[in-house]
C-alpha cells in the first residue's frame, strides 16, 4: 500500500515501477472516484470514474475494501474486485490510496507493507500541486491543509520514501517490495 499527500507523486512512482520492473508480479489496484476526469485520464486505467449513486451502491453492497470522502468533496475508494480476484491468482496488488483509506486497509490487512511517500518539503509539494494547472486555488489550498495533517501521520506506515527524484523513489519502492516478497509475506489479501 502506497500513500501520501496529493501531488507527492504516489501514482507516478508506482506506474514507473510497474513499467520498469515487470518481473515484480504485481499490479496496481485501480481506485474508484466521484471526482471529474482530468484530461488524458482513462476509465479503468487511471481510475474507475463513478457517479455518487454508483459509489453509494458499491459501499452498501460491501464491495469496497475502503472508501473515504477526500478534501470534503470527492469520494475515493478501492473496489474489493481490484484486490481479491488478483490475490486469488497469486498476483501482488499495490494500492495507491490516501492516508484515511490506508488506515482502514491496515485493519483488514495487517500483514501488508505500508509505504508513505513524502515530499522533500511543503514548498515543493505546493509547487507540484500548482504545476498541475488543472486545480483551482481553493483545491490547492485544501490539499495543502490536508497534506499537513497527512504528514503528521507518516509514522503509522512501515516505511517512508522521500520523493526527491523519481528514479530514487522507484528504486526504493522496488527494494521494499522485493524484501517483502523475499520474506514470503503477502501483500494485502482479504480472502
Amino acid at each position: 500500500m502506497v500513500s501520501g499527500p496529493s501531488g507527492v507523486g504516489k501514482t507516478t512512482v508506482v506506474e514507473q515501477l510497474l513499467k520498469e520492473v515487470p518481473d515484480l508480479q504485481v499490479r496496481r489496484g485501480i481506485t474508484a472516484t466521484t471526482r471529474a476526469r482530468r484530461d488524458g485520464e482513462q476509465e479503468g486505467i487511471d481510475y474507475h470514474f463513478w457517479d455518487a449513486q454508483k459509489f453509494r451502491d458499491e459501499i452498501k453492497a460491501e464491495r469496497m475494501l475502503e472508501h473515504a470522502v477526500v478534501f470534503g468533496t470527492d469520494s475515493y475508494g478501492t473496489p474489493r474486485s481490484e484486490v481479491d480476484e488478483h490475490r486469488e491468482k497469486g498476483k501482488g496488488v499495490i494500492l495507491v490510496i490516501d492516508v484515511q483509506g490506508a488506515a482502514r486497509v491496515r485493519k483488514e490487512c495487517p500483514e501488508c507493507l505500508t509505504v508513505f511517500i513524502a515530499p522533500p518539503s511543503m514548498e515543493e509539494l505546493e509547487a507540484r500541486l500548482r504545476g498541475r494547472k488543472d486545480t483551482s486555488e481553493d483545491r490547492v489550498r485544501r490539499r495543502l491543509e490536508t497534506a499537513k495533517e497527512e504528514m503528521a501521520r507518516k509514522s503509522e506506515f512501515d516505511e517512508v520514501i522521500v520523493n526527491r527524484d523519481l528514479v530514487g523513489a522507484v528504486q526504493e519502492l522496488e527494494r521494499l517490495i522485493r524484501t517483502q516478497f523475499n520474506r514470503g509475506d503477502k501483500l494485502c489479501s482479504t480472502t
